[in-house]
């Protein structure tokens, strides 16, 4: 069996947990193929968008493989759970957006992995949850995101009781930006994708940097780094070709 699936259409990649039997549950060598796959695709120059997801229909991830949990101690916990942060990290560090396509079950770790994502999007029927303490643990690492997504009071909620919450619930929270029938998934997903892709190519890569760079940063520091990062989109000729033809588009018009 492969750990991961890695799809290819154009500047478009699709990076998915082949372990539909087990909820596309995560364990030691899913986890480091996932790093390796993802690690790859970030040295490409011609990747615009990466959507992360799990084979079938019944998961997106539904979390840490339990038997591997269950074979731990206190330094192979260290290790595995460092492992998962990286696995996170590769996304966050990717310099395209990322977008986590969620069909079915999102749980613990793979929530973890969703929040590391740029952009969420659900089927009706996906389950979010943090249920590390109803077997002992807490939940840590990438959890860290969640009260910047959905703040405190909904984090606590979750990672306090480990109970699960529905698709509706988790776009009301913000969670995920759109959920969608199962059905509709993959066409609602297309139309991201495709205004991604019509952007420059250039502007996504230097617009995904400073989000990074945003989220570490005071208000007054984040504009300066905005306009720094003007300055850096016009060393390429992108923004005036791409102004030109927004502007004889408009002239066209009125002549039409």
């Amino acid at each position: 069996m492969n750990d991961v699936i890695v799809r290819r259409e154009g500047g478009v990649a699709t990076i998915s947990i082949d372990n539909a039997g087990r909820l596309n549950c995560l364990g030691r060598s899913q986890i480091v193929a996932f790093i390796d796959a993802v690690t790859a695709l970030a040295d490409d120059p011609d990747l615009r968008v990466l959507i992360v997801t799990g084979e079938g229909n019944r998961a997106f991830m539904g979390g840490a493989n339990l038997l591997e949990l269950g074979e731990l101690n206190p330094a192979r916990a260290r290790d595995f759970l460092i492992l998962i942060h990286r696995m996170c990290k590769v996304l966050r560090d990717l310099p395209v957006p990322v977008i986590a396509r969620v069909n079915g079950f999102c749980l613990g770790a793979g929530l973890e992995v969703m929040a590391a994502c740029d952009m969420h999007i659900a089927s009706d029927n996906a389950v979010f949850g943090m249920p590390e303490v109803k077997i002992g643990l807490p939940s840590v690492v990438e959890a860290a995101l969640l009260p910047q997504l959905i703040g405190w009071g909904r984090t606590k909620l979750l990672v306090y009781t480990g109970d699960n919450i529905d698709a509706r619930t988790a776009l009301e929270w913000g969670l995920v930006e759109k959920v969608v029938p199962a059905a509709e998934l993959d066409s609602a997903l297309g139309r991201w994708v495709e205004s991604i892709v019509e952007s420059g190519p250039k502007a996504i890569r230097l617009q995904k940097e400073l989000i990074r760079d945003w989220e570490a940063m005071p208000v007054s520091d984040a504009i300066e780094a905005g306009i720094r990062t003007i300055a850096k989109a016009y060393q390429s000729d992108e923004p005036v070709r791409m102004v030109g033809a927004a502007i004889q588009r408009l002239k066209d018009r009125k002549r039409g």
